[in-house]
């Protein structure tokens, strides 16, 4: 699609795709938003998805774990260019969130109808207002998308009110819905290699996604914090183990302490379908009907 055409609203390619109701069209008074407030109203309110994303069919999510504290982004190697948690001030860690985000760049660069999201909310109260995932897309934008600007710049977004790595994925999957009008056919989550069996093993089949178009790069961790990360991960593994939608107990604990600015995720406004996944909180998995599972 030509550029002009997508800084213009998109609003010729809009009408190519019949996002408006004929009505529409003929008043020609009315601005674009006017119009676009008026056909997501008349779609039980539904946001209208990103015309340019609207050919994508595959998901690729990168996980946030922290966030870029510095104005310029010409440090991103430095551990103090980061807010990190205790357990993650180790020498390297920061080159680790760096290779997170050029392995998510990299992998959807390989899938040509891939849409790329970073995903991570506004999780510490000492970075100020600031995602991870605006924090992570900076970054990326800073090392000129790894050599793939002219590929992925425009394939590239965010999700930012992910509190833990179960949202990072519902919420992904949920804005992916948001964005392109569908659900992915694919899933490919980037994140700690030690995250694999979580991900892999206790997130995926809550959301009972098939495992078929599911996959997994793991990001080796740091040397130095190798330790640490393992007996973290292995106390946070039991509890989702137990409570597998992070909703009670100490998971539940840890989102309200990972949301210092009170925001009020917009989903599932975006993704109806899966409406009663998002008001699930029990031990065995959710049975109720899911886009994919028909």
């Amino acid at each position: 699609m030509p550029p002009n055409r997508v800084m213009n609203g998109g609003r010729e390619a809009d009408l190519e795709v019949g996002l408006y109701p004929r009505r529409l069209r003929r008043k020609r008074s009315l601005t674009l938003v006017q119009k676009m407030s008026l056909v997501s109203r008349r779609y039980q309110k539904l946001p209208v998805p990103c015309v340019v994303c609207l050919s994508l069919a595959n998901l690729v999510i990168v996980d946030g774990h922290s966030v870029y504290t510095r104005s310029k982004c010409d440090n991103s190697e430095e551990e103090n260019s980061w807010l990190l948690k205790p357990c993650q001030i180790h020498p390297g860690q920061a080159d680790i969130f760096v290779n997170h985000i050029k392995a998510g760049v990299e992998t959807a660069a390989g899938i040509e109808d891939a849409l790329l999201l970073f995903s991570g909310g506004e999780t510490t109260k000492d970075a100020g207002p600031r995602s991870e995932a605006q924090s992570y897309w900076n970054l990326a934008e800073s090392k000129d998308w790894f050599g793939r600007r002219e590929s992925m710049r425009w394939r590239a977004l965010t999700e930012e009110f992910a509190r833990d790595s179960f949202e990072n994925l519902l919420f992904s999957v949920c804005r992916f819905r948001e964005l392109t009008g569908h659900y992915p056919t694919n899933i490919t989550v980037v994140s700690c290699d030690l995250k694999q069996r979580r991900i892999m093993d206790l997130h995926r089949p809550a959301l009972r996604f098939p495992e078929s178009q599911f996959s997994f790069v793991g990001i080796q961790s740091s040397p130095t914090s190798k330790d640490a990360a393992i007996n973290e991960e292995s106390k946070v593994l039991n509890m989702f183990q137990e409570d597998p939608y992070g909703c009670r107990g100490e998971l539940r604990k840890k989102r309200i302490y990972r949301d210092p600015f009170l925001r009020t995720p917009p989903y599932p406004v975006g993704c109806p379908e899966m409406r009663g996944l998002f008001g699930y909180c029990a031990s065995e998995y959710y049975i109720g009907s899911l886009p994919w599972t028909h």
